[in-house]
């Protein structure tokens, strides 16, 4: 695969500006690539992976797995690998379009799918509650939604469930589309070689 110069500044800017050896090489290179997608050194610092993780993410898009993005902005942020969302018009009785979104991926994928939430934490908490009702059963899940209502918490309680091992997040409130995919990103070009 080809560098662009650009990119490879970028990379080399980073190594230097931040440490990220207290992560596994799978789990850096995730790290490095929401860093490069956000110029946000804080990362580094706040970001929940492990190496399986991330190696159930690469072992997940190489048997063909489903990737699912809570909202269209991530799905378009996602390159090389082909996302679905399944966000509809309307919510479905007194919850957001995004759990809706994630129920009706749920009931298309219930097992094995890469689920990528970086814009509603209703969105992640509906992924965790389906999880535990034993009716979704992702092979990963990169949870990085962004906002002052709900993120963090949202976060925090995936991290908190039986999908913690097979989880990627970050501690805080920030979080986003681009870093989401930026994290999806990383494990496409792992898998990719």
């Amino acid at each position: 695969m080809t560098v662009h110069p650009i990119e490879a500044e970028s990379y080399r800017i980073l190594a230097e500006r931040v440490d990220l050896s207290r992560f596994g090489p799978l789990a850096a290179a995730v790290v490095a690539r929401v860093i490069h997608a956000s110029a946000d050194l804080e990362y580094a610092m706040t970001m929940v992976v492990e190496d399986a993780a991330v190696q159930a993410g690469v072992d997940a898009l190489a048997a063909g797995a489903p990737v699912i993005a809570d909202v269209e902005m991530v799905r378009h942020g996602i390159t090389g690998v082909d996302s679905r969302c399944y966000l509809p018009q309307e919510a479905a009785g007194g919850t957001t379009r995004s759990a809706t979104g994630m129920a009706r991926a749920a009931a298309a994928h219930p097992e094995g799918a890469i689920v990528v939430v970086g814009c509603a934490p209703t969105a992640l908490e509906e992924v965790v509650r389906l999880h535990e009702a034993g009716r979704f059963r992702p092979a990963l899940v990169i949870g990085m939604p962004v906002g002052f209502v709900g993120a963090a918490e949202s976060k925090a309680r995936l991290r908190a469930s039986g999908l913690a091992g097979a989880a990627i997040s970050n501690v805080g409130e920030k979080g986003g589309s681009a870093v989401a995919a930026a994290a999806l990103n990383a494990i496409a070009r792992r898998a990719r070689g």
